[in-house]
């Protein structure tokens, strides 16, 4: 199934635009079949996008890959930009996440700026005749490395700095056909499904508004991308 709807652009999920058509072209993935296609980009957004907070939800796929770092909103993006790309169906599933999944990622001190319940979504990427969840990209591995490292004794459910999963030691976060999931423990309302981001914040909008978006924007997120940082050098 290649239905135009989930393979179509939009001004979030721009594709076409050459930042994206050239990765695509020098990384050679129009040449691999659709497994390897889903893995090549998936890879490419859990782990060389590096996890971190970009200004809003719902900025274009293009400024995503420009900055080289995202969120869950934004990674999928991305990624959902990317699979059409490659003529691969994808779709968008909206969600909120519990506040606490962020503690630790967002310092103490700022964490009176975050809502109660903060807009997620994940990607859904159809794949030989199933729609399979895509939401273990938003951690890459040298953060989430480090994060395993600081809680090395915590063997089963975690829920802190953008994780939450029933087990930290191996929460299956790898391509191999099948979901993948990084922060579903933390889900709180489900939004439902959309064909593109574009439709989703048209009708949820994004996180913040007024004098704490700017102060987000501005400020806060540049603190909590330090302190991101600070914690993905901790085994290094």
């Amino acid at each position: 199934m290649k239905s135009n709807i989930y393979l179509k652009k939009s001004n979030i999920l721009d594709y076409d635009t050459p930042l994206i058509t050239d990765l695509i072209k020098n990384r050679g993935w129009n040449s691999l079949d659709d497994f390897e296609k889903i893995g090549a980009a998936y890879s490419f957004v859990k782990d060389e996008i590096k996890f971190g907070y970009n200004n809003r939800d719902d900025i274009s796929a293009s400024f995503v890959l420009a900055e080289g770092y995202g969120q869950c909103n934004t990674k999928g993006t991305l990624l959902m930009a990317l699979l059409r790309a490659l003529d691969i169906p994808c779709r968008f599933h909206g969600f909120t996440i519990e506040k606490s999944l962020q503690k630790g990622a967002i310092p103490n001190y700022i964490m009176w700026l975050a809502p109660e319940f903060i807009i997620h979504s994940w990607v859904e990427v159809f794949f030989e005749d199933n729609w399979i969840n895509l939401e273990g990209f938003i951690i890459d591995d040298s953060y989430l490395k480090s994060i395993q490292s600081k809680f090395k004794n915590v063997k089963n459910n975690f829920c802190g700095y953008g994780i939450a999963t029933k087990c930290l030691l191996d929460p299956q976060v790898e391509w191999s056909g099948k979901d993948t999931f990084i922060q579903k423990e933390g889900i709180h309302d489900d939004f439902g499904i959309f064909n593109t981001p574009d439709e989703f914040y048209e009708k949820y909008g994004t996180n913040l508004s007024g004098i704490k978006n700017w102060l987000y924007k501005n400020v806060i997120r540049h603190l909590i991308n330090k302190n991101v940082e600070s914690i993905r050098k901790l085994i290094k």
